[in-house]
């Protein structure tokens, strides 16, 4: 019963996609348009001015921000002419429209954030280097534990079926989490797209895993079988993003149905299996819910600094902990199965 109510409440989820809105409302503001324009003529906002908008004796830009010069240390953190004329035109007019009581709008599909030593959402930064080293952490718990604490076979392999797949799931999810860091500190088409195919891997694994593992496949032809088709809507989605259209509106659409594929299997394996560490699954899945609906439902940011990606992140700190939790307690499990069946 609990595992169709979740079905349901994703369905929904899912279903609202399909009204989220595309545009950038700031970007068609005139006084936005013309403060951009403005500041591409002269180099400044006001009475802030950028040296690294050059500028020859014609008044026309040189093509070439100042900072390709300076050592690569200071090189990370400074931003080119159109990137601080946007950004500072964008608070510039944000600030007039606090002052009459409108509310934030995105400019050039972006909520307005404060940079903190030149990066750009530097509390998504923070929470996404956190989740990085749980993720380490798990990974390395649940390694000591398979290799040296478990028994092995006589072959020198370990009982649990399921540990190369969870090697290779750490790898793909300390990639996608370096690659989300490195993208909220400089967004640019390189480090989105970058992110974005990360992130589609890791969910594309894992739906591969959550079927592995609720289906009890152990036979590897039967992975392969079920590999297949993911890998190939995998790379397929991966390739057009990257080659054809980045489209942000399309992927995201995908992001959440991949999501709520994986959601949905743990959700009815967790609600029909007797899995003594089943709680930790539930846990793990409401979670995991109520972060692709925060993926979902986007909102401006709190102080200019935590918006919804914000949140959803902080939510998997602990979900990704209580992960590896149940990873190294299905190991255990599994394990003393097996080994009570060979005595």
């Amino acid at each position: 019963m609990m595992g169709r109510s979740f079905f349901l409440i994703f369905l929904v989820a899912l279903s609202s996609l399909f009204v989220l809105l595309h545009g950038s409302p700031g970007d068609a503001d005139p006084l936005y348009q013309s403060c951009l324009k403005q500041c591409e003529k002269t180099g400044c906002v006001g009475s802030k001015c950028f040296k690294h908008c050059n500028f020859s004796s014609s008044g026309d830009s040189t093509n070439g921000p100042w900072y390709l010069q300076e050592p690569l240390y200071v090189q990370w953190k400074q931003w080119g002419c159109l990137s601080d004329c946007r950004y500072h035109c964008m608070l510039s007019r944000e600030e007039e429209r606090q002052k009459i009581g409108h509310e934030p709008e995105k400019y050039h599909g972006k909520w307005p954030f404060k940079r903190i030593y030149g990066i750009q959402e530097p509390v998504s930064v923070a929470l996404s280097a956190v989740n990085l080293a749980v993720q380490f952490h798990g990974w390395v718990s649940f390694f000591i534990l398979v290799n040296y604490k478990l028994p092995f076979r006589p072959n020198k392999q370990t009982y649990y079926e399921y540990t190369g797949l969870w090697h290779l799931y750490a790898v793909f999810a300390m990639n996608a989490w370096f690659w989300t860091a490195v993208f909220h500190t400089r967004d640019v088409e390189l480090t989105e797209k970058v992110d974005i195919s990360s992130d589609v891997a890791l969910k594309g694994y894992s739906i591969f895993l959550a079927i592995i593992r609720a289906f009890n496949v152990r036979i590897e032809a039967a992975r392969v079988m079920v590999l297949a088709p993911i890998f190939a809507f995998v790379a397929t989605h991966i390739l057009y993003l990257n080659f054809y259209e980045l489209d942000y509106g399309w992927n995201m659409k995908v992001s959440v149905a991949m999501s709520v594929v994986q959601i949905v299997v743990w959700a009815v394996w967790g609600g029909v299996s007797r899995h003594p560490a089943r709680w930790k699954l539930w846990v793990v899945v409401l979670g995991g819910g109520l972060a692709v609906l925060l993926e979902i439902y986007d909102f401006a940011p709190y102080w200019e600094l935590v918006d919804s990606r914000a949140l959803g992140h902080a939510i998997m700190i602990p979900l990704t902990y209580l992960w590896w939790s149940f990873a190294r307690d299905d190991s255990e499990f599994r394990t003393s199965i097996l080994v009570k069946k060979t005595k």
